[in-house]
């Protein structure tokens, strides 16, 4: 009989900021999310958080269950989500709300799925979006937390996650976690097609925690409206997102955006060229991150920059700056090695492009594949590294 004796974060996501649009507030909603388990236990711990909101949330009610595909759970499995004693609870401006333990049977490769119901007017200020082959959720008018089914006239789907940010279960000592920290590439798809990879290589020990939004720079961030919700800086950010329970390795792939947000104040107000970092900041910045994450005890990984030709603020400096600090990234003795993702995704004649299959269309962002190919990579890499 196994014993589960540690806590280990099974999932996980980053807490940034959501888009500000007129109808930033919701009421009377319930948001479901399907999560992979990767490992066998006994309970489970559940935090919410509301670490970019400006005002506090009660979370009404919360439950977790089997899921029985897509929209639907297995109600036989329906367990009430406590937080201290009491089914609803309250988090504040910026604050995390950790719910009670959770007595659950759970499998290894089972799909779990998270409800929880907004009853009051809230601000859907935390959030992120993600995506990926095991990264979708629903949301339904009404508290339908226990419902088998969402109806499917007030249902529809979405891939922002507001306010779950991690899910901790009891498990055995064997088991630990890997975080995936980075921007819009490390959000999309490439972190669920490792934890499948490492799933299909019989690495069974290691969970894919994504600490990922999209938009995000390592040394700036926006502080206007128009794009807040392209998230914190690193310096805001990291200490933060390594609250992982039993992590012990990180792997980070940034830096795309502070190469080439900055336009100049003449074509955009928000976007000054004094944001554009020299390659010494750059480093900078990621020897900040990397000292960080020895504090907690990781081991550290570095993935390379993908390519950006094409893209519309592409220009010779910009490549320049991405190959100088991609050249940092693959030679530094800080790190316990690195993920040479742009080597898997670009062309060989034209490496300052993607190959041919592995553009999403807008020249920055991979395409599935090419995600997937991402994914494996990071897979074979770590194989023999995550024991």
């Amino acid at each position: 009989m196994n014993e589960y004796t540690k806590w280990v974060s099974m999932w996980g996501n980053a807490m940034s900021i959501a888009e500000h649009k007129a109808e930033t507030y919701s009421k009377n909603i319930t948001l479901r999310y399907p999560v992979y388990a990767p490992f066998d236990g006994s309970a489970l711990r559940i935090t919410f958080d509301n670490y970019c909101g400006t005002e506090a949330v009660t979370i009404d009610r919360a439950s977790i269950a089997v899921s029985a595909g897509d929209k639907s759970i297995d109600p036989a499995t329906v367990t009430a989500v406590t937080f201290g004693g009491q089914t609803a609870g309250l988090m504040g401006a910026g604050e995390m709300l950790v719910s009670d333990e959770i007595p659950f049977t759970v499998r290894a490769g089972s799909t779990l799925t998270v409800s929880f119901y907004l009853k009051d007017y809230s601000l859907m200020r935390s959030a992120t979006l993600i995506t990926g082959p095991l990264s979708k959720g629903f949301y339904s008018m009404g508290d339908v937390c226990e419902a088998e089914i969402l109806p499917l006239n007030s249902t529809r789907s979405t891939n922002w996650f507001y306010f779950l940010n991690t899910i901790d279960i009891l498990t055995e000592e064997k088991n630990h976690a890997l975080i995936c920290y980075g921007d819009s590439i490390t959000a999309q798809d490439w972190p669920d097609y490792l934890a499948l990879s490492l799933r299909d290589k019989g690495i069974l020990n290691t969970s894919v925690i994504r600490r990922a939004a999209s938009g995000t720079r390592i040394l700036r961030q926006y502080e206007c409206i128009t794009y807040e919700s392209y998230g914190l800086m690193g310096a805001n950010r990291i200490p933060h997102e390594l609250n992982v329970t039993g992590a012990d390795a990180i792997l980070i792939q940034q830096g795309i955006n502070d190469i080439i947000h900055p336009v100049g104040t003449e074509v955009n107000p928000f976007r000054p060229m004094s944001d554009l970092p020299t390659i010494e900041e750059m480093i900078a910045g990621m020897v900040y991150y990397i000292n960080q994450c020895r504090k907690q005890g990781l081991q550290v990984y570095l993935g390379t920059l993908l390519p950006i030709f094409g893209w519309r603020t592409y220009a010779p400096f910009r490549e320049e700056l991405k190959n100088d600090f991609n050249d940092w990234l693959r030679h530094t003795a800080l790190s316990d090695g690195c993920i040479d993702f742009d080597a898997v995704v670009r062309d060989c004649d034209h490496p300052e492009a993607f190959a041919a299959g592995y553009d999403s269309g807008d020249h920055l962002h991979p395409s599935a594949a090419a995600y997937q190919a991402m994914g494996e990579a990071a897979s074979q890499f770590l194989s023999g590294k995550l024991i």
